[in-house]
């Protein structure tokens, strides 16, 4: 196969497989936005709980709840289906991967989804419910009523979603960086202080411009640094151990060859004949 002919059996392939992504997609969004009431009022809890007695979310214009219930039926498709997305990934990149690539890769990718799912379902039961226990505190004390527009609710929580989504992902491009080469553990210890720092203008840029959700990014945040630390060292201890049987192998070998050469030599040496002039006489 001419090497035009394999890029374009690599072009196909991805094709097929972007296809059978998007159908999974298209198809758990109709069954979402089938259930986007159910999906709405469940993932609309936390605002529930925090309102004051006595009233309910309002849309503020005729639109909202269309678009709202749309938004929120495909995010939830696209979450459902990101399994299925990184298999198809994972089953188009793997064929040219090596051995040892394979054993890493595909942690990662799973510890990715893991700690995507994490983030969102933090987010959802401790962020969420305190973020809005606060605002509400606060209005509390004007003497004004509260009118929660239930589109704006959607994209404060589609903000803190993926804030804690991407920020739970610090330990898997942690290890990736130390299985890369391109830090050490100990250069990611050697960073602490910078990383307190920069844990808190993560959390000001991600976050809604309110100190509780920005503490509530940055504390967690700074643990899953040292988290991401811990699973670096561990990551660097397994890779050291087959570079280290590799080369061992390597020198038995190149050891075995030497021997094997100069019992080769030996052998084809022509023999020394006695009367020779170089040779002692009895």
């Amino acid at each position: 196969m001419s090497q035009e002919e394999s890029f374009v059996t690599h072009l196909v392939e991805l094709r097929d497989r972007m296809i059978r992504s998007l159908v999974v997609v298209l198809v758990l969004f109709g069954v979402c936005f089938y259930f986007s009431g159910d999906i709405m009022k469940f993932l609309s809890q936390p605002l529930y709980q925090a309102l004051p007695p006595g009233t309910r979310p309002i849309f503020i214009d005729q639109a909202g709840a269309f678009f709202t219930l749309t938004k929120v039926s495909f995010l939830t498709a696209v979450l459902l289906s990101l399994p299925w997305i990184m298999y198809q990934a994972w089953a188009f990149v793997a064929p040219g991967l090596y051995e040892h690539e394979k054993r890493f890769a595909l942690p990662l990718i799973v510890s990715s989804i893991f700690f995507l799912v994490v983030g969102i379902a933090f987010a959802y039961w401790f962020v969420l419910p305190a973020a809005y226990r606060f605002f509400f505190a606060f209005a509390s004390r004007t003497g004004a009523d509260v009118l929660q527009d239930l589109q704006k609710y959607w994209d404060f929580t589609l903000a803190i979603f993926f804030g804690f989504g991407l920020t739970f992902e610090v330990p898997v491009a942690e290890m990736l960086l130390v299985k890369l080469g391109m830090v050490t553990p100990a250069q990611l210890r050697a960073a602490r202080r910078y990383v307190v720092v920069g844990a808190f203008i993560v959390a000001a840029v991600l976050t809604p411009p309110d100190v509780l959700s920005q503490f509530m990014l940055a504390i967690p945040l700074i643990m899953l640094y040292e988290l991401g630390i811990v699973l670096a060292g561990f990551i660097k201890a397994r890779s050291r151990a087959p570079d280290d049987e590799e080369a061992g192998q390597a020198a038995a070998g190149a050891a075995e060859a030497t021997t094997s050469a100069e019992a080769t030599a030996a052998a084809i040496a022509p023999p020394t004949d006695p009367a020779s002039p170089g040779s002692s006489q009895p």
